[in-house]
């Protein structure tokens, strides 16, 4: 009698052991079970941690609550401009009714990423280029009232949508560029012709300040040609002083006009025709370098010293009659 207690005892308590084990379930923390008996929906959802169903009448299933991060494959479609683009992006989004996720929609992951796909041609049919290129935000936006609407009857939330990439054909890539140069190219020459003309106001200041002193003209001549010398790879012509020229003409009209008038022939009693007496060489010859002041020979001596580290060595003829004809020569 004892043993067949005994045997009863072990028996109902590994069908216990076994009962138990069939009818534990352990929810995670970011999980909430769904409780189907004999396929009616339970009213309470069952939260995270260890809970008991009845086994071969209760069935459990698991809704994940974490935000899911979904890409959108990339879409072609034609924008309102009439351009071809193909555009992706990616959706995030997560359950908040572990009841309707279950009982309202058959597989939310997927109604949700054909649902967003949808979206995204009907938003690319309703823009223009320029809009997905740089208002991004409001079509993100556009993007996700349009997904959120149908999804809030599944028990599932949009948290956000993002456009990743648009992809455009290489023409039009190339027209873009083209634009984008032929605008750039605008700018600078808008900028060079504000710099031209900040650059002559004050050329212009300038020569009105130079004009007052004329040495100040000569030492800009200078600092330029110490700026053009600088180079090696250049040949220096230094023009010839004007100053130099106006001082020579000034010194040579006092001359002039000392100088006594030229010899004129006389006729002879035998017919004969004689000229008066000449002056003497030092009275008709030119006036000398030398006889200028020091000044004038300072800056003759510079400018021909240049002149003949510039200029080549010019050959001067043999004959002082030479003109430079056939005649002189022979």
């Amino acid at each position: 009698m004892i043993e067949e207690l005994v045997t009863a005892g072990v028996a109902l308590a590994s069908v216990g052991t076994v009962y138990a084990m069939a009818a534990a379930r352990v929810v995670k923390q970011y999980e909430r079970g769904v409780v189907l008996r004999l396929g009616r929906l339970r009213s309470g959802v069952r939260g995270p941690g260890f809970t008991m169903i009845v086994p071969f009448v209760d069935r459990l299933q698991k809704v994940n609550m974490q935000i899911v991060t979904m890409p959108v494959p990339g879409q072609d479609g034609i924008t309102r401009d009439n351009v071809t683009v193909r555009v992706d992006a990616v959706i995030y989004f997560k359950v908040v009714s572990a009841a309707d996720a279950v009982i309202q929609v058959e597989d939310y992951r997927f109604a949700v990423s054909q649902m967003a796909q949808t979206s995204l041609r009907s938003i690319i049919g309703k823009s223009e280029l320029d809009d997905l290129l740089s208002n991004r935000e409001k079509l993100n936006q556009g993007l996700e009232l349009m997904i959120d609407s149908p999804a809030v009857e599944w028990g599932v939330s949009i948290d956000r949508v993002e456009i990743k990439d648009v992809s455009l054909p290489e023409t039009m890539k190339r027209s873009m560029a083209r634009q984008a140069e032929a605008d750039r190219e605008r700018r600078a020459r808008v900028i060079n012709a504000d710099a031209e003309l900040q650059a002559s106001k004050k050329l212009a200041e300038a020569a009105s300040v130079m004009s007052e002193q004329p040495a100040a003209l000569q030492l800009r001549l200078l600092q330029t040609v110490v700026a053009v010398a600088a180079e090696k790879n250049s040949t220096l012509v230094l023009p010839f002083p004007v100053e130099l020229l106006r001082f020579l003409e000034r010194a040579q009209q006092p001359a002039q006009q000392a100088a006594p008038p030229a010899p004129q022939a006389q006729q002879s009693s035998d017919g004969t025709a004689q000229t008066q007496p000449s002056l003497p060489e030092a009275q008709q010859r030119p006036i000398q370098p030398q006889e200028l002041s020091a000044q004038a020979q300072q800056l003759l001596a510079q400018w021909q010293q240049s002149m003949q580290e510039q200029l080549p060595p010019v050959e001067t003829p043999l004959d002082p009659d030479f003109r430079g004809s056939k005649s002189g020569q022979d």
